[in-house]
């Protein structure tokens, strides 16, 4: 049995043990924290649009073994909540004390004739696959479309990758002297239509700096490995199609009592308690948790660290007989990649624009390469990585 169980190696899960371990070992308690993840690294999913994906993930073992949290290599399959139970594929079942649910979200992929041929950045498997493939369009017989790339979704990461694959794919066919061509396709009458109109002049501008065509009220209907067609019946010749519209929290929150939102998420009180089972607690993009009186959490990193933080605390708080924090996030903060033509950061959930350009890319760069890293090896630096009261956001 574990007396703390995490379902979940990204970053609300591997919070929640930091934040476990630390408060563990603050009181000097005699308790068995276990992460399950079916993975060997925590992968730094929000980078995944960059170039050479494969570098962005940091070995759980160099985060957790420090800290004495046992990981279990494998994937969750059941839960059950009656018996206080985890079945694990391959491995039976783990019973617990409590459960921290941080099993995070997934992408949703659309069934559409040819819809094989997409390619996405939710998945390290994924990314790396696109990451091939644009490194092979060079070696590939010549055609209308071959430097040509539609994404799908204008919402945060389509935006960062259509930005992103322009200036790779001009890279690519400099020396050929080919086309270079990024459609955004929005079936929305808006760009970003969850960022609201603060940042969209500024990403507006951006998109026709670095040459993406953007295509709103408009949808995909079919596809094959050259080319696009969409729902006005035209079409486009593309080598390469990604899919970046709609996320759904993991299908393991339907195994937990309890009331979801519209992203399958499961909503949790003030201290990331499941209501309908209180040994269950919930963090990342599982969770549907108030950010003020008005927000809930967003399915990003900015929310899933302090959720995890917060979560990992409150489950051992919760076993010592110790109170339990409110869940209080900081100030909410959005920073958009835009490519070369650097990148847009707001403040607020009315995302009012506070820099642009360079600057604003300075503090994507420092978010994205250090701060939402954990440390390693270093146990001071692990627990204290752990501390719900800590900060990361830009200031």
């Amino acid at each position: 049995m574990s007396d703390v169980l995490i379902v979940g190696g990204g970053f609300a899960g591997v919070w929640s043990a930091l934040a476990a371990a630390r408060l563990r070992a603050e009181h000097n308690a005699d308790l068995e924290i276990t992460l399950v993840a079916p993975n060997d690294d925590l992968v730094i999913r929000p980078r995944l649009y960059e170039a050479d994906p494969g570098r962005l993930r940091v070995p759980l073992d160099r985060i957790l073994g420090p800290v004495g949290v046992e990981r279990l290599p494998g994937t969750v399959t059941a839960i059950d909540t009656g018996r206080r139970s985890v079945s694990v594929a391959r491995r039976g079942d783990r019973a617990y004390r409590r459960l921290i649910l941080a099993s995070g979200s997934a992408l949703r992929r659309p069934d559409l004739p040819g819809g094989a041929h997409l390619f996405d950045v939710d998945t390290l498997p994924g990314a790396v696959a696109l990451d091939h493939h644009l490194r092979t369009l060079p070696d590939r017989p010549p055609g209308s479309g071959r430097f040509t790339a539609v994404v799908v979704g204008a919402g945060f990461t389509g935006i960062e990758v259509a930005t992103e694959l322009a200036g790779r794919l001009r890279t690519l066919a400099g020396p050929y002297g080919h086309e270079v061509r990024v459609v955004l396709v929005e079936r929305a009458g808006v760009l970003g239509p969850e960022l609201g109109p603060g940042p969209r002049p500024v990403i507006s501008a951006a998109l026709d700096e670095v040459g993406v065509e953007v295509r709103l009220n408009m949808t995909v209907t079919a596809l094959d490995a050259g080319q696009v067609r969409f729902g006005d019946g035209t079409e486009v010749p593309a080598y390469t199609t990604v899919w970046t519209a709609g996320m759904t929290a993991s299908l393991l929150t339907g195994q937990i009592p309890g009331r979801r939102d519209g992203l399958n998420r499961l909503l949790v009180d003030k201290h990331l308690r499941a209501p309908e089972a209180p040994e269950v607690f919930v963090a990342g993009d599982a969770a549907a948790a108030a950010a003020d009186d008005s927000h809930l959490t967003l399915q990003s990193c900015q929310h899933a660290i302090p959720l995890g933080r917060y979560a990992g605390h409150n489950a051992v708080a919760d076993l010592l007989g110790r109170p339990p924090l409110e869940f209080v996030p900081e100030p909410y903060v959005t920073c958009l990649d835009l490519g070369a033509a650097g990148a847009v950061l707001t403040t607020g959930w009315d995302r009012s624009v506070k820099l642009t350009g360079a600057p604003a890319k300075d503090v994507k760069r420092a978010i994205m390469e250090r701060r939402i890293h954990p440390p390693v090896d270093d146990i001071a630096a692990l627990l204290e990585a752990g501390d719900p009261g800590r900060t990361w956001t830009p200031r």
